[in-house]
């Protein structure tokens, strides 16, 4: 079998026995661990035969200003929508790859630009770079991922180039934190900042929620709506023929925006895919869709919590998201499947959460299995991105960054808990997790952290889950924003010292960090806590980019 034949036909197994990947390959492709984890090895392969980028050049016979002006060429060429056609993309590339390396190392760099575009569309990169390495001539191989790895870090290191929108008046900042009780030890930190001077009650910016969940005691009541968490009279709610959550919506927009984002893939029997991608439900399949479904749904309202339904949504969302980009222009309605993040950049959902904090949870081993069976009835397939350590980090990322949305100063009529005061979900809510009505997770308004004397706070003065930053204080661009993720107010007959306490104890369940801001410490009546403790988390791939 020729090296051509090798490769397309494992790209003819992939492709049509992959399916499912379809809808979700370029977020695949992008942020896949075992990816990245290739690619550190293949670039320590490469290195050993480099000293320098220099070398590098000399030895593929490439200048590295070319391979950079190569790349940006690339990445500007408009990628096959559907399936069939990237199929047929890959093909030609791949093709036209193996008779530019029949001329010679003259044709090195177009023969590995070919490469490089199959690789851009294919679904499993990990076992195509493995492929490439047996069959492709080892100076173009080493092209490919030379223009790979500088793919992966343009994207990891030009993400906060783009993010947050500019519009928004503010920035993220890394700043070096000291660790307690180790002289001249620091720590990387990520802070959001205002990039122009506000006054003090003025707007700084508005954010739409990714996803939000309305909270479990008022589902099924017909008084929100849940997809915007609005107030409504239950006589005027925009009722779907089926929902198995028992949903009610303020307007057919918020039913429409519902369906697209999470609830026709999780709680519908309808295709998940857009109109021009749909295809027959056959009955055995529709019928073990609805049994899934219905355990899934019976686990959500067993459970109560709302992050096991933030991460469902997120994931939803993804795959909206990733089979609009499928859809041609003009068929099929993809409106609003994925929200506007970034000034330019090509990053995707994942791309957003996978940067943030986390805290490490242990997801129930029901619930992963629950939901892995919900995506398998509606994509077959999609169910292997859901493994239990992506999940957990999911869970991680949602319990740490989510906020609690609330309308005035709250409501009063929300379930005492009954679990123990360290198994409570938490929200980042000034007023109390008890006053909220639904949570929200939002990709900017993540990067608040916490201060018990915050520069901003949250409002929902539109009766939604739109959040509205507005500034405590006047603030000078540059200046940290910071929030209270609880209730830091004094109640009546309260000491200082029970406040300080009831607040910190309530961050240490919620969020696993003992506050050290500047509040905290003036009532700490110079009293020595020890080392100030937070095991909240970042990702590998954070940290590689901060050591870089």
């Amino acid at each position: 079998m020729t090296k051509t034949t090798t490769m397309l036909t494992v790209a003819g197994i992939a492709v049509g026995g992959l399916v499912a990947y379809a809808v979700y390959f370029d977020y695949k492709r992008r942020t896949d661990t075992n990816f990245r984890k290739q690619l550190r090895k293949e670039k320590k392969r490469v290195a050993k035969s480099q000293a320098s980028p220099e070398a590098s050049a000399s030895s593929s016979g490439v200048d590295v200003n070319a391979l950079k002006q190569a790349l940006e060429t690339v990445k500007q060429e408009e990628v096959p929508a559907t399936p069939e056609e990237k199929e047929k993309y890959f093909m030609a590339q791949v093709g036209l790859g193996e008779q530019l390396c029949a001329k010679g190392p003259a044709s090195n760099l177009d023969a590995a630009l070919c490469f490089y575009r199959a690789l851009r569309v294919y679904p499993s990169p990990v076992e195509l770079i493995v492929i490439y390495e047996r069959t492709v001539p080892p100076p173009v191989f080493q092209i490919v991922m030379q223009l790979t790895n500088m793919d992966v870090k343009e994207r990891v290191e030009g993400y906060y180039d783009c993010f947050p929108p500019k519009a928004m008046n503010v920035a993220i900042k890394t700043v070096e934190v000291p660790v307690k009780d180790q002289p001249g030890a620091v720590t990387k930190k990520k802070v959001l900042v205002c990039t122009k001077d506000f006054e003090a009650g003025e707007l700084i910016y508005r954010e739409e929620a990714i996803v939000t969940a309305l909270d479990s005691d008022l589902q099924g009541k017909g008084t929100h709506c849940n997809h915007c968490l609005r107030s409504l009279d239950p006589s005027s709610a925009v009722r779907p023929e089926s929902d198995r959550l028992d949903s009610v919506y303020c307007s057919i927009e918020c039913l429409d925006k519902a369906r697209t984002h999470s609830q026709t893939l999780l709680f519908s029997l309808d295709s998940p895919l857009p109109a021009p991608l749909a295809a027959t439900i056959l009955p055995a399949a529709r019928a073990a869709r609805d049994e899934a479904q219905q355990a899934f749904t019976d686990y959500l309202k067993k459970r109560g919590k709302a992050a096991s339904q933030l991460v469902a949504r997120f994931i939803a969302r993804q795959v909206s998201a990733e089979t609009a980009k499928m859809v041609p222009s003009g068929r099929g309605s993809t409106k609003g499947a994925e929200p506007v993040l970034t000034d330019g950049g090509d990053y995707t959902l994942y791309d957003h959460l996978e940067r943030l904090r986390y805290v490490e949870v242990t997801p129930p081993e029901e619930e992963t299995k629950i939901l892995r069976e919900v995506l398998k009835h509606a994509i077959p397939g999609l169910e292997e991105f859901v493994t239990e350590e992506r999940h957990a980090t999911y869970l991680g990322g949602m319990s740490y960054n989510a906020f609690g949305v609330y309308f005035g100063e709250g409501r009063d009529d929300k379930p005492e808990p009954t679990e123990r005061p360290e198994d409570i979900e938490k929200s980042r809510t000034p007023v109390g997790t008890q006053k909220q009505v639904g949570t929200g997770f939002y990709a900017v308004s993540s990067y608040l952290n916490h201060s018990c004397m915050p520069s901003a706070r949250p409002s929902f003065d539109r009766g939604t889950a739109e959040l509205h930053l507005i500034a405590n204080r006047p603030l000078k661009a540059g200046d940290e924003l910071t929030v209270a993720y609880v209730d830091v107010t004094q109640k009546e007959g309260e000491s200082i010292e029970e406040v300080r306490r009831r607040r910190r104890v309530e961050l240490v369940r919620g969020w696993r960090f003992a506050c050290t801001c500047e509040r905290c410490a003036q009532e700490s009546n110079g009293v020595d806590e020890g080392p100030a403790m937070d095991e909240s988390k970042v990702s590998d791939v954070v940290k590689r980019a901060e050591i870089a």
